[in-house]
């Protein structure tokens, strides 16, 4: 008895790129989030204190908020 298994197009092909996709879209991602962290950091921050004050903010919160927003803590 023989039997034949074809494991070529699974593991070098599309599984390999599949996974080669995948690190590239989460280096994507985390790429994108660190702008957007930036972006809505560098907006509060230029706030005046006032402006902060009005929205229950002060300085030491900017970064806490900015990373909520970003990431969903």
């Amino acid at each position: 008895m023989a039997f034949f298994t074809d494991t070529t197009t699974t593991t070098a092909g599309n599984g390999l790129f599949a996974r080669i996709a995948r690190v590239f879209a989460r280096i994507q991602q985390s790429l994108a989030e660190s702008r957007e962290f930036r972006r809505t950091y560098n907006e509060l921050n230029s706030l005046s204190d006032r402006e902060l004050a009005d929205l229950g903010l002060n300085r030491m919160d900017l970064s806490r908020v900015a990373r909520d927003t970003v990431y969903g803590n």
